[in-house]
């Protein structure tokens, strides 16, 4: 039986009054009951995998600042074990060495979780391609409003490395900024350097590049401006209990809502350090 594809992820437009899209592409641990059978590994391995892997609460955190900020906003209601909505579809993407293209075969461990066939599921490739395509049109329509669309994407990774990281030998910073030469200008890590000034930052360390649809990464449109956010998780959660700590949370949660905030219009009451981007 094929997953539906109602109600998997939300999108979120306020597009006419903002030029800020927040993405939290991993921050769900759904996989619906029809697909369960199709994993090799049992329950318990594919919950520790989940335990390993989810971007705990990042949806959560989105959700928050859209609401404080007026934001758009994409959300992703499925686990990463089912889709990668952030993965390219083809061989540019470097994490299909290791089972981990937009339809993971392989876990965390580099172990086998479900059968290559996945890849050319034609139900999992319709909400891949259905997602990517809100998302374009998302960005289209925030640029049109705005001569312009800034993504920022928020993620989360272990203190430690898994055996699945291509890049485990790189500094592993409290805030990871994920930046691409074409797409994230410096003044947008200067704004999130401001934003999340308590942490300490690094660019492109460990986890690298920012999502950006392939309409406008291809055409390499600058109109399109994005940035990516990997929370080192001790800095807001508990790791093994996979439970939030109530303050760096908060923290996390007010921090970005500034950075929203200096992304808004030169209208908004809240402006850009160093002056307005807009």
């Amino acid at each position: 039986m094929t997953p539906s594809l109602t109600d998997r992820f939300t999108v979120i437009d306020n597009s006419p009054t903002t030029p800020v899209i927040l993405h939290a592409p991993h921050g769900s641990r759904f996989i619906p009951d029809e697909l369960l059978p199709t994993y090799l590994v049992d329950e318990n391995e594919l919950d520790r995998e989940r335990d390993l892997m989810t971007d705990h609460f990042t949806d959560e955190m989105v959700e928050s600042a859209v609401a404080a900020t007026g934001a758009s906003a994409i959300v992703n209601r499925l686990s990463r074990f089912v889709v990668d909505v952030e993965r390219f579809p083809d061989e540019r993407e470097e994490m299909l060495a290791v089972g981990m293209g937009a339809f993971y075969t392989h876990g965390s461990q580099g172990q086998r979780i479900r059968a290559s066939s996945v890849m050319t599921d034609p139900a999992l490739r319709e909400f891949f391609d259905a997602y990517s395509l809100a998302f374009t049109e998302l960005v289209q329509r925030t640029v049109d409003a705005h001569g312009r669309a800034i993504i920022i994407d928020v993620h989360s990774y272990p203190t430690s490395p898994l055996p699945y990281e291509v890049h485990s030998h790189e500094p592993r910073p409290q805030l990871d900024i994920g930046a691409d030469e074409t797409h994230t200008p410096a003044e947008l890590i200067d704004a999130v350097r401001s934003a999340f000034g308590e942490l300490e930052s690094g660019v492109n360390d460990s986890f690298h590049g920012t999502y950006v649809p392939l309409r406008f990464y291809d055409a390499r449109d600058t109109r399109v401006q994005s940035v990516m956010l990997e929370i080192r998780r001790d800095v807001y959660m508990d790791e093994a209990a996979v439970t939030r700590n109530a303050s760096g949370y908060e923290q996390l949660a007010k921090q970005l809502v500034r950075l929203v905030g200096y992304l808004q219009p030169k209208d908004s009451t809240t402006t850009t350090p160093g002056g307005n981007h807009d």
